[in-house]
């Protein structure tokens, strides 16, 4: 991944942060995509300090294609083309379907899937033309199975590993490979909000009988994107402790 350019979306904390950092210590030119300017500020400060400025923040909103496509060209005026797409952003607006609001629904569709769409759109054109990519497009484990409140949620992760392989088949002649992580649950802020019982139980249905680290996402989106990965596209990887087998 030595000097290779990546763009990782949501990067500024949880698992986008731990990806950035792996990519980093891999060598890689980063670029992190948020949209809120304060963490996006911070999440470059942190990653400048390992990487020696080899980081760029770009503020802007997945669910928007012209803010992408801006953003884009500051990262291609600044890095180089992009030749690693991580889509990670993604927002959570839970509630039982019976009480789910249309905006809730629109808003994580808007970010978790069309904001998928959006960054590869703006990418993979220049991918085609180099006749190289890695598209890592980051899923969650109730994309496979479905969850109790979060018909949203679980309709865009359904969605986005309908389009990876999609991508993997139409990016194949061009040497361009596709693939997406699954995460559990995954030890961020996101689980840290929740009660102490949702925990436990959470833990009772994991084969592990532990919450994962963004950590061991991280490593997984690595090696996809790494050099190493030649032979492996249009894949579903899990990182859940055995939830989903």
């Amino acid at each position: 991944m030595q000097g290779r350019v990546a763009l990782v979306t949501g990067g500024t904390r949880g698992i986008g942060l731990a990806i950035s950092e792996e990519f980093v210590k891999a060598g890689a030119r980063v670029a992190i995509l948020g949209s809120n300017p304060e963490n996006v500020d911070t999440a470059v400060k942190k990653l400048n300090q390992l990487s020696g400025n080899r980081v760029l923040g770009v503020v802007a909103n997945v669910g928007e294609l012209s803010e992408v496509l801006a953003g884009v060209k500051v990262i291609e005026s600044n890095l180089g083309t992009v030749e690693i797409l991580v889509n990670n952003a993604g927002i959570t607006r839970d509630a039982l379907f019976m009480r789910m609001t249309e905006e809730n629904w629109d808003n994580v569709i808007n970010v978790n899937l069309k904001g998928v769409f959006n960054c590869t759109k703006a990418v993979f054109r220049p991918m085609v033309k180099n006749r190289f990519g890695k598209i890592i497009n980051i899923t969650s484990v109730v994309g496979l199975s479905g969850n109790m409140g979060q018909a949203n949620y679980a309709a865009s992760k359904a969605g986005v590993i309908g389009f990876t392989k999609t991508i993997a088949k139409e990016g194949a002649p061009f040497n361009i490979i596709c693939n997406a992580v699954a995460p559990g649950f995954i030890d961020t802020q996101m689980t840290k909000d929740l009660p102490d019982k949702v925990i436990e139980e959470i833990r009772a249905n994991i084969p592990l009988a532990k919450l994962g680290k963004p950590e061991d996402v991280a490593k997984v989106v690595a090696f996809l994107a790494s050099d190493v990965n030649q032979y492996i596209t249009g894949q579903i990887i899990s990182v859940d402790g055995g939830m989903n087998m």
